[in-house]
């Protein structure tokens, strides 16, 4: 591929978007970030917060924990320590920085301000409102669509930004995502200037490795990566260990920061670690790691690209599928591997649902991990999923269009029965 060519310049600035780092789960530092913007906007420490959220809003940050808060939890938590703490102009790292001073007042903060939190009616999935008052004075600010999309800043009622809220499907700016496909990922990945991405992917690797580290290395959650550690020592179940024990890690609190993918750390982690377990235990060159990560990278993108950052349809399936690919390129597998590995692992695990960001999220990994990895090992022993099984249809491209619109249309009312549960809990 032509490195000035349109589609590559696209998928570098596609890479250059996602690649970011976040500490903490995403819905709840995106909310973080709202509010601190709003606090900035006031000019003074809020006295009062109301946040409007999505049902996908309130699903994601109901039960993880938020980080550098003394472990709390919640949306409270997460309006309250971005308003007291937060830096609004650090987007998805927003908390990461904040002080022992500031978790310390945190507790008598929450206590003393009221925080209402009410059901935001939206078209978009990722929809969210901070308004914070102090005295008269009031501030108010909208994110909707990405998780740093700010669309309205108002104070005192008066408009100071305003933009359209692209709709779930579309992106009103940034990179044309259209582009992706899997026959052009392919020919990126091995045509690629690696200097145009080293920087990118050497800190995805840093980033997620530490957090796995850290993950298998303390008590956190359900432990799925320590679990899955003591069935076997193998290739297989380590690469499936290390992208659990990094979401082990995230959904309870860790202050480590991880690069993302498709908008979510456990998709990052999900994407990237099991490439580079098995880089190191195949003893792949650096290069050929990098190239690697960019397949599953991308995969996952693409994947993604028709069900929208937030769904019912677990994403770490995507990035499963994603990472089965890019594990197919580091056994040597060309086109056609990718693609049945996409194919076959979708196949198999696009059934699990997201109910929420919480401790089970890495065992979903893990599930989605192994189906990555044995999709790819079907096509390598002969086998695969064919034109009429089930959603697939023949053509990796026509069966990612199938699964997106399960994801996005099929699974719509089975998030709203999702959300409705999870709200009437106690």
């Amino acid at each position: 591929m032509e490195r000035g060519s349109t589609v590559y310049r696209t998928y570098v600035e596609i890479l250059q978007r996602e690649l970011v780092s976040a500490m903490g789960c995403t819905e709840p530092i995106a909310l973080a970030y709202c509010a601190a913007v709003a606090r900035e906007t006031l000019g003074s420490l809020p006295e009062r917060i109301v946040v409007e959220a999505s049902g996908n809003i309130i699903k994601n940050v109901k039960s993880v924990v938020v980080p550098n808060t003394g472990r709390r939890r919640g949306i409270e938590t997460a309006a309250a320590i971005g308003a007291l703490a937060g830096d609004a102009q650090a987007g998805l790292e927003v908390i990461a920085h904040v002080g022992e001073d500031a978790v310390a007042r945190l507790g008598d903060y929450l206590r003393q301000t009221p925080i209402d939190v009410k059901p935001l009616e939206s078209d978009h999935l990722l929809d969210m409102i901070v308004t914070v008052y102090s005295g008269k004075a009031s501030a108010k600010v909208r994110i909707a669509g990405e998780h740093t999309n700010i669309v309205l800043v108002e104070k005192d009622g008066a408009v100071l930004r305003q933009k359209a809220a692209a709709s779930d499907d579309d992106r009103a700016d940034g990179p044309d995502y259209g582009l992706l496909n899997v026959e052009d990922i392919w020919a990126f990945a091995c045509t690629c200037d690696l200097e145009d991405v080293r920087a990118l992917l050497d800190r995805q690797i840093e980033y997620n490795t530490a957090i796995a580290r850290e993950g298998l290395s303390h008590d956190y959650g359900a432990n799925i990566g320590k679990v899955l550690l003591t069935t076997g020592d193998n290739l297989r179940t380590r690469a499936k260990a290390w992208a659990a024990a990094g979401s082990d890690a995230r959904m309870n609190g860790s202050e480590l920061p991880v690069v993302i993918c498709s908008g979510s750390g456990n998709q990052g982690l999900t994407a990237s670690l099991p490439v580079i377990v098995y880089a190191e235990g195949l003893g792949a060159s650096r290069d050929a790691l990098y190239r690697a990560l960019l397949i599953s990278n991308l995969i996952t993108l693409r994947a993604k690209a028709g069900i929208g950052r937030l769904s019912a349809y677990c994403g770490a399936v995507s990035a499963g599928a994603g990472a089965g690919a890019g594990i197919a390129y580091l056994h040597g597998g060309g086109l056609p591997e990718i693609s049945h590995t996409i194919v076959n692992t979708l196949a198999i695990t696009s059934g699990i649902v997201c109910d929420g960001a919480k401790s089970s999220c890495a065992a979903k990994i893990a599930t989605s991990v192994e189906t990555g990895i044995f999709g790819y090992e079907m096509f390598r022993n002969g086998q695969q999923f064919c034109a009429g099984d089930g959603l697939v249809v023949k053509g990796v491209e026509r069966s990612l269009e199938n699964f997106g619109r399960l994801a996005r249309n099929g699974m719509r009312e089975t998030d709203h029965e999702i959300i409705r549960m999870m709200t009437e809990q106690s």
